[in-house]
């Protein structure tokens, strides 16, 4: 006799999905008015409501019966940093979705093939070493990018046999990419003086941290990630076949090798300007797409907006945690989020064994 099905996941219905992404947008809402209060300097909701009515409107709608300094650590200290956690861990799991899609690996990330690592390594350089200092604070943004083009270059070149480019063989040079530019991060590190200013800065940004968010990044990152975000819902439809398999997806008349050259792009532009402004982060692009997948199913169309809410909502609470539990003091949002994340990672491993690669 056949076991009932009691499960009521994945949502399948569209009044299901909706209510899904509405109860996660009410819980972004109230993540993000919980960052705006707590902090080091636990502020009134009253005051952060009218602080910010005032800025958005441009005129005083409300009194002002609040100090300058209040006003400063609400408009330009937490609520850019709280917009760019959000951005942050949205585009992490949009990296995720590619990457998994591409390498058809449950396991991968944006990490996966070395990305991450080159635009660390890039970024770190500019920290260390300030050679792009005439682009002020763009400065290291851009030493990030450039090691991202870098590393995906290498991996590609490495993985490249007889004009042919596999899953497997892209998966296995980026873990050596990224082994190389990790290496490359370290020594910049050790080789400058230990304790100075610039180690420390670069450590701590290596942890993870969006201490340094302002509006200026924000900015640029939001222009990327809305950017990556249009064209990868543009290109749902073509994700969707392109996990059935090359031979299948070639069958049906779909170009793989241009897709996954979109996709590859797509990737080391959005990883390389999160990276620049939040540092290493890790397992948000791993863990959130197959948390969202296993609640609203595995359609592109579907996954995507949903995870954008759940990765930008994980990452915000993730900040307030950074930013309370040893307060005065701060974590890096980095070993917050790998707290949760490596629990999970090896639930995955578990759950995928004897599922992929035998």
């Amino acid at each position: 006799m056949a076991k009932m099905k009691t499960s009521i996941f994945p949502l399948q219905k569209r009044p299901q999905y909706i209510t899904f992404c509405v109860i996660m947008c009410v819980l972004l809402a109230i993540s993000f008015i919980m960052a705006t209060r707590l902090g080091s300097v636990d502020l009134k909701f009253d005051v952060v409501r009218r602080v910010i009515t005032n800025r958005i409107l441009g005129r005083e709608v409300f009194k002002v019966d609040w100090g300058e300094s209040t006003e400063t650590i609400i408009w330009n200290m937490r609520v850019p940093r709280i917009l760019t956690a959000f951005i942050v861990g949205a585009g992490l799991t949009l990296c995720g979705i590619l990457m998994q899609a591409l390498t058809k690996n449950p396991l991968a990330d944006p990490y996966v093939l070395g990305i991450s690592h080159g635009a660390s390594a890039g970024a770190v350089s500019v920290i260390m070493y300030g050679y792009l200092w005439f682009l002020g604070g763009y400065g290291t943004m851009v030493g990030a990018f450039v090691g991202a083009v870098i590393s995906i270059v290498l991996a590609l070149r490495i993985a490249t046999i007889r004009n042919k480019v596999t899953a497997t063989q892209l998966v296995l040079a980026g873990i050596a990419v990224s082994a190389l530019f990790g290496a490359v991060t370290n020594f910049m590190i050790y080789y400058t003086k230990t304790g100075s200013d610039k180690v420390k800065t670069a450590s701590y940004w290596l942890m993870g941290s969006l201490s340094g968010a302002s509006w200026e990044t924000l900015k640029y990152a939001t222009i990327a990630f809305v950017f990556c975000l249009v064209l990868i819902l543009i290109l749902s439809k073509r994700l969707d076949v392109l996990l059935l398999g090359d031979d299948v997806a070639v069958t049906v008349g779909l170009d793989t090798d241009k897709l996954k050259l979109v996709i590859i792009i797509l990737a080391t532009l959005l990883t390389g300007i999160i990276v620049s402004i939040s540092g290493t982060i890790g397992f948000v692009g791993l863990t959130i797409p197959h948390i969202t997948r296993s609640i609203v199913g595995t359609k592109h169309s579907r996954l995507i907006p949903a995870s954008v809410l759940v990765g930008g909502t994980f990452l915000v609470i993730a900040d307030i945690l950074s930013r309370v539990l040893v307060s005065p003091e701060e974590l890096p949002i980095g070993v917050v989020s790998a707290f949760f994340g490596a629990p999970f990672f090896l639930y995955l491993i578990r759950k995928s064994h004897g599922q992929f690669g035998g």
